[in-house]
């Protein structure tokens, strides 16, 4: 594990952000390629790259996801490995889910497949929610489409090592709203000769605090988190005319995203059209519900011979893995990274380089269940 704990300890030092991450791609590339895969695909949806090991077509295709990607925050830790690119660090801990990969294929070159293929995607863009779509968008995926995919997320506040599954939705369905009121400014002295968008503000967002009660069928996760408001500034002598308003819709299935998105653009228009200001509405960070299928759950579940903590509901933060399951069957997983660790998108998380070791033996497990006996029918 010495090499694979260097690997990631290099890759958090020079972390990427989202559809950046050539030179991390290329790393990965350079380590990999001492182990010979058989096959390699460069430049998979922008930055991916794939690497494939076992040449049996006529046996099923495994693969298994992580992501290259970095987050825009700046990191507080002392560590030597601390990140050296500015306002960007590896506070998710994909750079941990890369090494684990990296494992696994030194583990794959020295007993390749016999039976079948195991496609190790290493994806970009994926904080973005842009990665996975543009991936399975690119033509070159078709040689590489799998049967089952597999992927995994560290979990802080869960005791290290500890595999968390679930059938159904894993991770929630997410959409960052923006939206923007145009009225018509004025002398602060003289209010009434411009049209303030402060009354349509307001009750916007009075409107979005009952989403959930009046739109989520039985007991089905759905919210709306107002992450910023602007109107205005410290200038006294101005009314200000346009306003910006920005929310995150969360929602346990994509139906319930739906409702959940005409339901707030119904009030939207209709509080805007009441108070007589324009109004735009713009979606970004769209991400689908990460939905895993039944089979590839089983498969987990064999593999590791029951040993699974199975969450109750799922996870609300949002994972764009949903585009693969969306295409076939496969499943997302936790793996708990300690107890009293950081959580994620906090300024001093770090992975748990402990944890390396017991991703690549879970993903074995799984790579060989899955090929021994698929459940895909």
């Amino acid at each position: 594990m010495n090499s694979a704990v260097t690997l990631r300890r290099e890759l958090h030092r020079h972390p990427e952000l989202s559809g950046c991450e050539q030179e991390t791609a290329a790393r990965i590339a350079r380590y990999l390629e001492p182990l010979a895969p058989d096959k390699v695909v460069g430049g998979l949806g922008g930055t991916g790259c794939a690497f494939v090991f076992g040449r049996d077509g006529n046996g099923p295709t495994v693969m298994l996801r992580c992501e290259l990607d970095a987050l825009p925050i700046q990191e507080t830790g002392t560590s030597g490995w601390r990140s050296e690119n500015d306002g960007i660090a590896h506070q998710c801990g994909h750079d941990g889910h890369m090494a684990i990969l990296a494992a696994v294929a030194e583990e794959l070159a020295n007993r390749r497949p016999q039976n079948g293929r195991v496609v190790l995607l290493f994806q970009p863009a994926e904080e973005t929610g842009a990665g996975a779509r543009q991936v399975v968008a690119d033509p070159a995926y078709a040689a590489i489409r799998p049967d089952l995919v597999f992927g995994l997320h560290n979990v802080p506040g869960r005791p290290l090592g500890q595999v968390i599954i679930r059938e159904g939705t894993f991770c929630c369905a997410s959409r960052g709203m923006r939206i923007q009121l145009q009225g018509r400014p004025a002398h602060a002295a003289q209010p009434e000769t411009g049209l303030s968008p402060a009354v349509a503000l307001t009750r916007i967002l009075h409107s979005f605090a009952g989403v959930s009660g009046s739109l989520a069928a039985s007991d089905e996760l759905m919210f709306v988190t107002i992450v910023g408001v602007r109107m205005g500034g410290a200038n006294f002598g101005v009314a200000p005319g346009d306003a910006d308003i920005f929310v995150t819709l969360r929602a346990e299935t994509d139906a319930g995203m739906q409702r959940m998105v005409a339901h707030c653009e119904q009030a939207v228009y209709e509080e805007a059209g009441d108070a007589g200001v324009r109004v735009t509405i713009a979606y970004e960070d769209v991400f689908d519900a990460t939905v895993n299928t039944p089979p590839a759950v089983d498969v987990i579940r064999r593999a590791l011979r029951g040993s699974v903590e199975d969450a109750a509901e799922p996870f609300r933060w949002s994972e764009d893995f949903g585009c693969f399951t969306q295409l076939g069957n496969g499943a997302f997983f936790g793996l708990g990274a300690g107890v009293d660790m950081p959580d994620l998108h906090n300024e001093d998380y770090d992975f748990p380089d402990a944890l390396i070791e017991r991703g690549k033996e879970v993903f074995m497990k799984i790579v060989d269940e899955s090929l021994r006996n698929p459940g895909n029918d």
